[in-house]
This record gives structure tokens, sequence and C-alpha cells, in this order.
């Protein structure tokens, strides 16, 4: 997890700029990875990380919107070559034939990594609206980390099963 950034001088804008790039890496990631596993039927590892993609792109919109009624259509300073690995899961993380929890863990993993990113950027803040805005972001993945943890704990038993594959017919990750 990095930033390529001195956090410390981060307006508004390019914290807005900033959590939607994060997002926007995560959501890239994830569908990533659901191509790659694909969909075996029912909700499997490749639908989890569909629906991780879903999440993050949701997220993303709601700050690219709260960003422009703020600030219009001002050109923005940042892009993806500025983070790296600050949400988005490991490159290495899906596997062919993994379970759905193992899934989920890899998201959890994910939505912690973005809790301590924020969590450790906030004492190095000075602006009190980037402050607030990391804050609130924080508080966000916290609640993210909790609503995973309960969908994990509602999962069928079945849901830890690896998925076998037919060594012939599979293509490798």
């Amino acid at each position: 997890m990095s930033t390529l950034l001195d956090l410390s001088k981060l307006s508004l804008k390019d914290a807005l700029d900033l959590a939607k790039l994060i997002e926007l890496e995560a959501c890239h990631r994830y569908q990533m990875f659901a191509s790659q596993l694909g969909h075996t039927g029912g909700y499997d590892a490749g639908a989890f990380f569909a629906s991780m993609a879903e999440n993050e792109a949701k997220h993303g919109q709601e700050l690219e919107i709260r960003r422009k009624a703020l600030f219009g259509d001002a050109p923005a300073r940042l892009t993806l070559d500025d983070l790296f690995d600050v949400e988005a899961p490991e490159m290495g993380a899906p596997r062919r034939g993994m379970s759905t929890m193992q899934a989920f863990e890899v998201g959890l993993e994910a939505e912690q990594k973005a809790y301590d990113f924020y969590d450790m950027a906030l004492p190095g803040i000075t602006d009190p609206e980037v402050v607030a805005l990391f804050t609130e972001l924080r508080d966000e993945e916290a609640e993210h980390v909790e609503m995973l943890k309960e969908q994990m704990a509602k999962l069928p038993a079945s849901a830890s099963s690896e998925v076998e594959f037919d060594e012939d017919d599979t293509p490798y990750l």
C-alpha cells in the first residue's frame, strides 16, 4: 500500500480525486479477478469479486459527484500513477478454484488496508476539510469491514469448499 504523494499538502479537491482513484484502482483489480476466475454458478469467488467491483465503482461515482458539486470541471492533478495498492487487493490474490470464503478474505483484507491507509494518513493532514473527509472515508471502510465480516458469518459451510477443475480443460490464471 503506497502513494507517491505528500498527503499533508492535499487540498480538498486533491483528496477527493485521490479517494476516487483509490476506489477506481480497487474496482479495476476486482474486475480483473472476476474475469480471471469466471463464474461457475451460484455465488462463487468470481461472483464475489464482480460484486466488489460494482461496490467500488459505486463509491467512486459518489465521490465524483461530490467533487463535481464542489469544484465543477476543474482538472484533476492526480492520476492512478500517483498511487499503488491503497485499497486494491494484492495482484496475486485470486487463484483458480478458490472458495467463496477465500474470496471474502481477500476483500476483507483490502477493506482493512484502505481503513489503515486513511487512519495512518490522518495525523499528518493539516487541512481541516481533508481531515474531515479522510475521517469519513476511514469510518466508511470500517463499516465495510464489519459488513463483510457479517456476510462471511452467514455463508454456508459449502462456501469454504474449493472448486475442483479438470486440469486439462481449464486455462491457468
